[in-house]
């Protein structure tokens, strides 16, 4: 199944009133992709509210069985349960599924894309491709460019994501705790166990038998397939912080070639997708203030690794709506 031939295509956002379907909007506009019509669909709590694209409301309708008729391309960022339910029914009326959710993404019968890095997967579609888990995606802007030179063996990371990474509500709940701080007021905590204004929560996803939680095996489970590097290994722990968008990665990998920060830094300056902000002792590294907003990742504080032979230690930061989410969506639709 294919993408039909014509000059423009009939698209489906689903999650559409979702941080992240509001960025897809976004991204669809601005990088001018040809759209013959547009629909909104979402939840029936987001029923009758509206999506905004090239400044005219779309109206958000309940999801349903027969909402992908005549609809060339689904985009879905709605969670497990709705990706489960309706993209095959997507694919069935004949669109092809990008799907946001971790539904798919262990499927050996989707591609699990990054257009930079494993672009040609997406034509072995059978009707749906997974978008990755975005910590992993902006984690492997900076590591898969080093891996093609210097063949990654495994990586130590800890991840610093922001809270847009759970939704629109986790936005809302850290405003409201700084405001209630601010006024001497208890924070009250529904979308994360604890507080996160003022905190860090050393928790994403539900935790596993083995002690990590599902977000942090995502990095070893979806970079083998992605990278197409089944001995990759990562032990990675993941944090929340109070940052409203942009998530952030320190990473240690370990080569089996021999690297050198020099070369390096001119193989991440060379990088698609990814920009080289390495100037220390100007305080130039990558932040989320700098990169929320942005289409590409940033990548610093490239050193050697004191604890392994052939060693790297650097630190990215992106755009988790966007590179890690909406605009991957969106550069995957453009390579069919």
């Amino acid at each position: 199944m294919r993408l039909r031939m014509t000059k423009l295509y009939h698209i489906a956002v689903v999650g559409a009133t979702g941080a992240v379907g509001v960025e897809m909007f976004r991204v669809l506009e601005r990088r001018g992709f040809p759209v013959a019509s547009i629909r909104a669909f979402g939840s029936k709590r987001s029923a009758g509210k509206s999506a905004v694209f090239h400044d005219e409301k779309i109206p958000v309708a309940e999801l349903g069985r027969e909402s992908f008729r005549g609809i060339d391309l689904a985009l879905f960022s709605a969670g497990t349960t709705v990706a489960r339910e309706f993209a095959p029914i997507a694919r069935d009326a004949g669109a092809i599924v990008i799907d946001n959710s971790s539904t798919f993404r262990m499927d050996p019968e989707v591609p699990l894309v990054i257009p930079e890095i494993n672009g040609d997967d997406a034509k072995l579609h059978r009707g749906i491709i997974a978008n990755p888990n975005c910590t992993t995606a902006v984690a492997l802007m900076a590591i898969y460019p080093l891996h093609r030179v210097f063949t990654v063996k495994r990586v130590f990371a800890a991840s610093y994501q922001a809270v847009s990474g759970s939704g629109a509500r986790a936005i809302a709940e850290l405003e409201q705790q700084v405001r209630a701080a601010a006024e001497s007021q208890p924070a009250r905590a529904e979308v994360y166990p604890h507080p996160i204004a003022f905190n860090v929560l050393p928790q994403v996803d539900a935790f596993l038998e083995s002690g990590y939680t599902k977000e942090e095996m995502k990095m070893q489970n979806e970079g083998r397939r992605i990278m197409h590097h089944p001995e990759f290994c990562a032990s990675v722990t993941c944090v929340r912080v109070p940052v409203y968008r942009a998530h952030s990665v320190a990473v240690s990998a370990e080569f089996a070639e021999p690297i050198s920060v020099e070369r390096a830094r001119e193989v991440l300056a060379k990088a698609p997708g990814l920009e080289l902000v390495d100037e220390p002792a100007r305080n130039r590294y990558p932040m989320p203030l700098h990169v929320a907003g942005k289409d590409n990742c940033e990548v610093g504080r490239v050193r050697r690794d004191c604890a392994f032979e052939n060693g790297l230690a650097f630190w990215v930061s992106g755009d988790q709506l966007l590179k890690g989410a909406a605009l991957n969506a969106v550069q995957i639709a453009e390579l069919l």
